[in-house]
């Protein structure tokens, strides 16, 4: 029973063949992601449909939406950091202007 479970294993149609998009890429569903391997790298598929072979196959790919949610959260954050460590700068910089002050107050009073 061994031998029998190789085909299985095979290379998928739509690496070694022209093929076409029979459905857009979609978020798989909670029975598809246990049921369909190609589910599990981005939790998303879509429908292959080879030349040569005339197959069905599901192919793995990357939401566009998602892709755009996920970078403009970076983007969101990165100016977040950046807008806090500009207001940090600023504040140690009130600081050590202060300080300066006090400094050269002190010495003009020495005199």
């Amino acid at each position: 029973s061994l031998p029998a479970a190789s085909p299985a294993v095979a290379t998928p149609c739509w690496r070694v063949e022209q093929f076409v998009v029979a459905q857009e890429c979609t978020r798989c569903s909670g029975f598809e992601m246990k049921t369909i391997p190609a589910c599990g790298p981005t939790g998303f598929i879509e429908k292959i449909n080879c030349a040569s072979s005339h197959r069905d196959e599901y192919k793995s790919c990357r939401s566009a939406a998602l892709e755009a949610q996920r970078f403009w959260r970076f983007v969101g954050s990165a100016l977040a950091v950046a807008a806090a460590a500009a207001a940090l700068v600023v504040l140690r910089q009130r600081v050590l202007d202060r300080r300066a002050l006090e400094k050269v107050r002190k010495q003009i009073e020495s005199i």
